[in-house]
């Protein structure tokens, strides 16, 4: 009995170490999965067990347990009764992880939107697609391409597909979506989120308000030292030289920045220098929420942050679906949060196809889409800015003038210019981005071969 008790004593000990080592970690896991859970939930209109079942179903976060709140609009999500985090869901901007209680009742900016209709069709207005056949085009090659992404552990797809989206000189050549969604369902972007905001220095060039080449000189901390040389080109190519930590897996920089603190711009900003300008390449959800602090530098008064991309570039292009969600302190997590329809998605990737061009306006400039598409200094070929690129060949079969918007589970947008084609895929495949070249290797380049 003696040896048992000391065996009992000193696994209870072992597992107080463990969550002691590990407590912090919980709260991590219990902040994606309630963030998660209130978007989903709210926004998406997406239930508490289907949620749980997939987009919550990560190797860590399905430890994880949630309950909804429909009065108060809050997701309560614990890891083993423990780590509790709350998210709170609201109008216009999303769901936002809350630090205190008055977090729920605070007032926050809610953008001004146009949803006025375009009587065009789509993807350049609001109406129904126009068929159209392409002689060209080998459409039963195409159908069998994406309807294998549909069917699970099939040799040629992509496993977890929620939608795809291929269009062809501005038409629609395939669409399809999985069980439980289709054309008006919200997707949410992840990462696709920093092409997008950060598009808004584009229309501000272009405007010629703004010169991405020009010393930062929007935040006075970074006056006093080395960092008064970081211009916005090196922001957006993600070689500012700046120390970040990008590692979900572990509490660094990155998730810290989005599970703990209410203002996503204030990590990044304070962050010092650990490598001189354009020596390193260093992918950073933090630069990316400096580039949305920079945004907001530009205007007068918050709301005419708030309500810039949607002014300038989203409700313009008619991606009236579209929610950038916001921080506590009314910042766009550009990093990270925003959620649109599967054809909604396909439009941004449309406009750049366009050089900029919609409907004979032109929102950017064709120098934008050439910059963002032509590889940093020190990535070999794989990013531009805010854009991940192909010129490094790492999808052989992949025309080499591809870039493409990359998120988290494999959402992306790929423009590939040389073949006039956009193709949308979102789905919750476990996967990291390394991992995804084969597959969309094969499929995006199958997808072109079927073009004659």
């Amino acid at each position: 009995m003696k040896i048992l008790k000391m065996i009992g004593i000193s696994l209870f000990i072992i597992v107080l170490i463990v969550l002691g080592f590990n407590y912090p970690k919980l709260k991590l896991i219990s902040g994606f999965t309630a963030k998660n859970m209130a978007s989903s939930y709210f926004l998406a209109k997406r239930s508490v067990d289907y949620t749980n079942k997939t987009d919550n179903h990560g190797p860590l976060t399905k430890v994880a347990t949630t309950v909804v709140n429909e009065t108060s609009k809050t997701a309560i999500a614990t890891v083993f009764g423990m780590s509790s985090k709350k998210a709170v869901y609201r109008e216009g901007v999303g769901a936002v992880l809350v630090a205190k209680e008055s977090d729920l009742t605070s007032n926050y900016l809610k953008p001004n939107r146009d949803f006025t209709p375009i009587n065009k069709p789509y993807p350049y207005g609001n109406l129904a697609p126009e068929k159209h056949t392409f002689q060209n085009i080998d459409y039963k090659t195409l159908d069998s391409l994406t309807g294998n992404c549909f069917i699970e552990n099939h040799p040629d797809g992509i496993k977890q597909t929620r939608s795809i989206l291929v269009l062809y000189k501005g038409k629609i050549i395939s669409e399809k979506y999985a069980k439980g969604f289709d054309e008006h369902s919200l997707l949410q972007g992840w990462s696709i989120t920093k092409s997008l905001v950060t598009t808004c220095f584009g229309v501000l060039e272009k405007d010629q308000k703004f010169n991405i080449h020009n010393p930062i000189t929007d935040f006075s901390e970074w006056l006093q030292d080395d960092r008064k040389n970081i211009t916005t080109s090196h922001l957006l190519r993600m070689e500012s030289g700046l120390e970040w930590e990008e590692n979900y897996s572990k509490i660094c920089d990155v998730t810290k920045m989005l599970f703990e603190d209410t203002d996503v711009t204030k990590r990044p900003l304070s962050m010092s220098l650990k490598h001189n300008l354009e020596t390193e390449f260093n992918y950073s959800s933090g630069t990316s929420n400096i580039l949305s602090a920079l945004l907001k530098k530009q205007f007068k008064t918050a709301q005419e942050y708030i309500d810039y991309p949607y002014q300038k570039l989203i409700d313009k292009i008619g991606m009236h679906s579209m929610v950038l969600e916001t921080d506590l302190a009314n910042n766009y997590v550009a990093s990270s949060y925003s959620w649109a329809t599967t054809r909604d998605w396909a439009k941004f990737g449309q406009l750049m196809l366009n050089n900029g061009t919609w409907n004979n306006e032109q929102i950017l400039s064709p120098n934008w889409i050439q910059y963002i598409s032509t590889p940093n200094k020190t990535s070999k070929g794989e990013y531009g800015g805010q854009w991940w690129l192909n010129h490094g060949n790492y999808m052989p079969n992949v025309p080499t003038d591809c870039f493409y918007a990359d998120g988290y589970q494999g959402q992306r947008i790929f423009v590939i210019p040389s073949k006039d084609l956009v193709v949308v895929r979102f789905g919750v495949t476990q996967l990291g981005r390394v991992g995804f070249y084969p597959l969309f290797d094969r499929l995006i380049g199958d997808i072109c071969n079927t073009i004659e």
